[in-house]
């Protein structure tokens, strides 16, 4: 399974941006599961994942702001981003499971979301 995770940037505090990933390879019984994001000096931290029967949860500092979804269909999923502040500067991962695969999933190469004051 490879993970091409994109859409991060340069955004100025209160813009969007939406990140992308999309799996290919061997895709079988491959589910999204999350999004995390490690800033610089910080341990990597849960932002947005699925949960069952189509439910979503979010860390408390993005409830609101952020919006987990995937395209089952085109193998991807999606983490929209709005009123971005400061503290949301982050590398960004994507984060999916595949049936007998390994226990930690995933993960995409990350992408840098950067925001300005």
């Amino acid at each position: 399974v490879q993970l091409q995770a994109s859409g991060g940037g340069l955004v100025r505090a209160g813009g969007s941006l939406r990140l992308s990933c999309r799996a290919s390879g061997s895709i079988f019984m491959v589910k999204p599961v999350a999004w995390y994001r490690q800033a610089s000096g910080k341990q990597r931290e849960l932002v947005a994942q699925f949960g069952s029967w189509d439910s979503t949860d979010y860390a408390d500092s993005v409830k609101g702001r952020f919006t987990i979804s995937r395209d089952n269909a085109d193998n991807t999923m999606y983490l929209q981003m709005n009123s971005l502040k400061p503290d949301d500067t982050a590398v960004y991962y994507c984060n999916v499971r595949q049936l007998f695969g390994p226990s930690t999933g995933y993960w995409g190469q990350g992408t840098l979301v950067t925001v300005s004051s």
